[in-house]
């Protein structure tokens, strides 16, 4: 079978290991990594025995496909181009800073019949299957995810930088529209959130709690899901997850807490969890998640299977962060007609701008966001 030819834009840290993995996977050939700083490109470049270059359109009629793990704001740029030239493109995620952006390119993707998949790694997560099988329809999430401040993606802030997986994560689970959107967030360090808590009811009922920062002192990637026959907890950096299904005796509410006799109050003190609520622990096998997404990405290429994480389901994540992003910058903290608003707790304008204000210098083009 032909080598595949493949480029990774962007040698930061993940596209390094981007380009690492690649280096290594049979039938593929990493043609080159791009990266405008040149000791970031020429040392991938070696670790990796292929070509630096500081721009990709060099390689445009020379590649099959390509890795976009350039900082967000290049993203539709770059993706978009490489699409329009017939290039498979993984992008990193976010998929697009705006909607408006991540429904270009979707729809560029779906118009040339090429692959866009975006990286949700978390979806590779070997400690996620036991929770999809078990906790089917769920009806309450909860999902926590901090970090330390990492000095990357600068450009976002935490909603599109953590909290992306996990509402990616919901929404595969969920599968039902967003109904309802709160939220509200801070930023920290500077013109961007850095702490954020968000809150989404679902057309199906589901409500969904999450929770993420970029300036914490304890790293967390946790989720809690509740549906009508089981809980689960899982802890996506430990691939550790906890089921507890109850008894078929407290499903059909047969279960009378009142009507137990002395004896079977004291035995249910000692026993109840395990005889009404068992508890399965679950440690998965370690996997080189990155390798399964490159191995997918391939995949859905050579075979024109559909990937794991679609354009489309990124897409919609992209649609919820932005709301979210929306309701962020106009929560008001004390409820003053001028008092603080949005991230930097800023007083309110008392003017507010015409649309003409929003026109921008030539140089420096401003995206709006839009709701979806």
């Amino acid at each position: 079978m032909k080598n595949l030819r493949l480029a990774v834009i962007g040698a930061g840290r993940l596209g390094g290991f981007h380009a690492q993995k690649l280096a290594g996977m049979r039938g593929v050939e990493l043609v080159g990594v791009v990266d405008p700083l040149a000791q970031a490109r020429l040392r991938v470049a070696a670790e990796c025995n292929t070509r630096a270059l500081d721009d990709h359109r060099p390689l445009l009629d020379r590649i099959d496909a390509a890795v976009v793990a350039a900082p967000t704001m290049f993203h539709h740029a770059v993706g978009r181009e490489l699409l329009d030239h017939g290039i498979h493109v993984l992008m990193e995620k976010p998929l697009c800073p705006t909607l408006r952006q991540a429904d270009d390119l979707v729809k560029t993707a779906r118009r040339k019949n090429l692959v866009l998949q975006v990286g949700h790694v978390e979806r590779f997560n070997p400690a996620l299957p036991p929770v999809l099988a078990c906790a089917r329809d769920p009806k309450y999430i909860e999902a926590v995810r901090s970090s330390g401040f990492t000095f990357r993606s600068t450009d976002i802030g935490v909603v599109l930088d953590l909290m992306i997986h996990d509402l990616d994560l919901v929404l595969s689970m969920v599968g039902s529209r967003v109904r309802n959107v709160e939220a509200l967030g801070l930023s920290v360090l500077g013109g961007h959130e850095d702490v954020a808590h968000a809150r989404l009811e679902f057309e199906s009922g589901c409500v969904a709690n999450f929770s993420a920062s970029r300036v914490s002192y304890e790293p967390v990637r946790r989720m809690q899901v509740w549906s009508a026959r089981a809980f689960a907890r899982v802890d996506f950096a430990a691939r550790r997850t906890t089921l507890v299904r109850p008894s078929e005796t407290l499903l059909r509410r047969e279960f009378d807490v009142n009507g137990l006799s002395p004896e079977q109050m004291e035995h249910y003190k000692r026993h109840l969890l395990q005889e009404h609520l068992p508890r399965e622990d679950i440690e998965a096998e370690p996997v080189d998640a990155l390798t399964l997404e490159l191995g997918d990405f391939i995949d859905s290429i050579r075979t024109s299977q559909v990937p794991r994480v679609t354009g489309e389901q990124a897409r919609d994540a992209v649609a919820v962060a932005e709301r979210i992003l929306s309701k962020i910058g106009t929560h008001a903290w004390n409820n003053a007609p001028d008092g603080p608003s949005g991230p930097m707790a800023a007083a309110r304008p008392s003017v507010v701008p015409a649309p003409h204000w929003t026109l921008s210098p030539i140089h420096s083009p401003v995206e709006h966001r839009e709701a979806s």
